[in-house]
């Protein structure tokens, strides 16, 4: 169970995911020995999950944001996911409800990278439809929320 210390911690890291547990301490006001426990405590049930970096792929020359809803044979669902779960410039894969059976967000250098990607897909036997969305603007990517009860 998450309690107001374990969400505090977690509120701290996500502000600055590099702090130390000194650090979060101080910004937390809860001992660091504390700190340090809950923050493995945290990372063994799961809560966290890693401490990364955040990158700006668009200063990297990945220029090209596109969104893909596809719509799959059922048998072909699993083999589908798992291929697009592999594939390094996609951001994020996602099995949902509705008109489409996958949503894929991915990040592409250019166009061609991304319409080669696109004809790999509608190539394979268990894709029937792809639509794909290109982003215009970015409003809002790659954030994550504080998981106070205040902010919901």
């Amino acid at each position: 169970m998450v309690d107001e210390i374990d969400r505090a911690v977690v509120n701290a890291l996500l502000r600055d995911g590099r702090a130390s547990a000194r650090d979060v301490a101080t910004e937390t006001g809860v001992a660091a020995t504390t700190v340090s426990r809950r923050m493995d405590e945290l990372e063994s049930t799961g809560v966290i999950e890693e401490y990364t970096a955040r990158v700006d792929y668009g200063a990297l020359g990945y220029d090209v944001t596109a969104v893909f809803q596809l719509s799959v044979d059922g048998d072909g669902l699993v083999d589908i996911t798992e291929s697009m779960r592999e594939q390094h410039n996609l951001l994020a894969v996602y099995e949902v409800t509705g008109s489409h059976d996958i949503v894929a967000i991915g990040k592409f250098q250019d166009t061609d990278e991304m319409n080669a990607y696109i004809k790999r897909l509608v190539t394979d036997e268990h894709v029937r439809s792809v639509s794909t969305a290109i982003v215009l603007n970015a409003v809002r990517e790659h954030e994550q929320f504080p998981v106070d009860d205040d902010d919901r």
